[in-house]
């Protein structure tokens, strides 16, 4: 019966690394989601003097 035990205490393990990545991916969405630029602001005109360095 001790196979048990250590099974159990695995799935444990794996249930709280589940947890933790489902934590992390949460925490990933909504530092994406407060970093997005709304589609107004990404579809106005703005000069871009990036290209013109070279010149």
């Amino acid at each position: 019966m001790s196979d048990h035990g250590d099974s159990t205490s695995e799935s444990r393990g794996e249930e709280s690394e589940a947890a933790e990545r489902e934590a992390a991916k949460r925490r990933l969405l909504a530092q994406a989601e407060a970093d997005r630029v709304p589609v107004e602001e990404t579809t106005r005109a703005v000069p871009d003097r990036r290209w013109r360095r070279d010149h």
